[in-house]
């Protein structure tokens, strides 16, 4: 066991090292797809705010807003003093036997900021299982006598069994088994709705929906639900008697000028709301969700039930210790406002790009410090780059869409040293999204670099991709 690698041994690999022991131990195909786009061959050395070092001294940009963790932006000082302080204390991380002073403060905290009586928390690791424990806690609700469970047709809930059973994104283009009862209705769409509540309801007049899955701005396709539609599904699950769960796993701790999305419509109130990605402040591993105290005391508060949902990493003590200073930022910072202080910019810059760049910019969209610009799918010129690409790929039909937004995120990188993505539901909107802590400056260096490299064209943008592609970097 000589050969075992240690903590300094990995942090002095080489890019090259690192991408055989990809290739070999976890995916080569995760080799090549970064690879693509360039930054799957630099290392980074650190990262602060919206800002990463590479290892030859580089800066990048990061507008990825470490795709919803970076609220916080990269290693923010009172994340780190708080961690530091939890190590340097010997404070204890697991507490099935003992009551944690962390989980008790972050619950209280929570059922403060949240409006109505959404007051009893828990806390898992992941955004996929706040979501199905959500659905679990909905189910128990009604003793499992429904067994339906609604989503959208454009939903992003996870990637796991349970949550990408309610997921409606091509990504999931597997047809993995899902759980029994799932149906979607259409995104915003109140006749749908009310359709799919017909579908399900008994000819006793009786509903067999127990859940109602929703993000009120879906994130990874820039949609968001009006206030109308929004306040009628409260209503209709209301008069139901159905859990309605609102998925701001993505959207929550200010990313849309909301602390959560949800409120920026007063008054409304879901059942239950799901949480994760910024919570932990960008270091912190840690998900939640908060439901409203009649749904959680009839589903799971007596001695029977208290333990029927719980997880190994429960309430981890350094986690729940993060996330209280994660929020405590979030709020003291009034990361809402900076939100919509970088709206404001960001939508008038992205107005302006689209309108100088028609050729390539088919609309924009977006709320706060999260948007997204649609591309238009390339032109013929694309034929030449199809022959280099792997067969499987060759078979995406939304291929086009995705070589010229990917073709886009690459220049931004090559030529600019701003790192973005691309999302991966329908649309694929290329993704601006910067940690909450930039400030007007890092908006514009976006913006210029974004004008710049549409400036090229799709053609030179496409050849650009091609050389790429051609030089092997697509290799598995």
């Amino acid at each position: 066991m000589n050969d075992l690698l240690d903590i300094e041994a990995a942090e002095e690999l080489t890019s090259h090292q690192i991408q055989d022991l990809y290739r070999n131990f976890v995916s080569r195909s995760q080799v090549s797809l970064v690879g693509a786009f360039g930054f799957g061959r630099d290392l980074v050395e650190s990262a602060e705010g919206c800002w990463i070092t590479l290892r030859d001294g580089r800066r990048i940009l990061d507008f990825t807003g470490g795709i919803g963790v970076l609220n916080h932006g990269h290693n923010h000082p009172r994340i780190l003093a708080a961690r530091r302080r939890f190590a340097e204390r010997g404070r204890m991380e697991v507490h099935k036997n003992y009551l944690s002073p962390y989980v008790a403060a972050l619950s209280h905290n929570l059922a403060r900021l949240l409006p109505g009586d959404l007051d009893i928390s828990y806390f898992p690791n992941s955004g996929a299982e706040a979501v199905e424990g959500a659905v679990k806690l909905a189910y128990k609700y009604h003793a499992g006598r429904r067994g339906t469970v609604l989503h959208t047709d454009i939903s992003f809930h996870g990637k796991l069994l349970g949550a990408g059973s309610l997921t409606a994104s091509p990504e999931l283009h597997f047809d993995y088994p899902r759980i029994p009862g799932t149906d979607y209705f259409g995104y915003d769409d109140l006749d749908s709705f009310a359709l799919a509540l017909d579908r399900h309801q008994g000819i006793d007049g009786a509903s067999d929906v127990y859940a109602v899955v929703l993000e009120p701005l879906s994130a990874s396709s820039l949609r968001e639900c009006s206030g109308h539609f929004l306040r009628e599904v409260r209503r209709l699950c209301t008069e139901r008697d159905i859990v309605l769960i609102f998925d701001e796993v993505y959207t929550g701790w200010g990313r849309t000028g909301a602390l959560f999305h949800f409120m920026h419509h007063p008054g409304l109130l879901p059942d239950v709301v799901t949480m994760s990605k910024s919570f932990g402040g960008g270091k912190a591993s840690i998900a939640g969700y908060v439901a409203r105290e009649p749904v959680f005391r009839r589903a799971y508060d007596t001695l029977q039930d208290a333990t029927l949902h719980s997880t190994t990493y429960y309430g981890f003590g350094e986690e729940t210790a993060t996330a209280l200073e994660a929020v405590a930022v979030a709020v003291e910072d009034d990361y809402p406002g900076r939100a919509r202080k970088l709206g404001a910019v960001l939508e008038t810059g992205l107005r302006d790009i689209a309108v100088r760049h028609p050729a390539l910019v088919a609309s924009t969209a977006g709320c706060g410090a999260l948007h997204g610009v649609f591309l238009k799918a390339g032109p013929a010129s694309l034929d030449r780059v199809l022959p280099l690409l792997p067969a499987a790929l060759g078979r995406d039909p939304r291929l086009r869409t995705k070589l010229i937004t990917g073709a886009v995120i690459a220049a931004l990188y090559r030529d600019h040293g701003v790192l973005t993505f691309f999302g991966s539901n329908h649309g694929l909107p290329l993704i601006v999204a910067p940690p909450l802590v930039a400030e007007e400056p890092e908006a514009q260096t976006f913006l210029r670099a974004l004008d710049e490299v549409l400036g090229q064209g799709a053609v030179r943008l496409l050849g650009r991709l091609a050389k790429e592609l051609a030089t092997g970097r697509f290799r598995s």
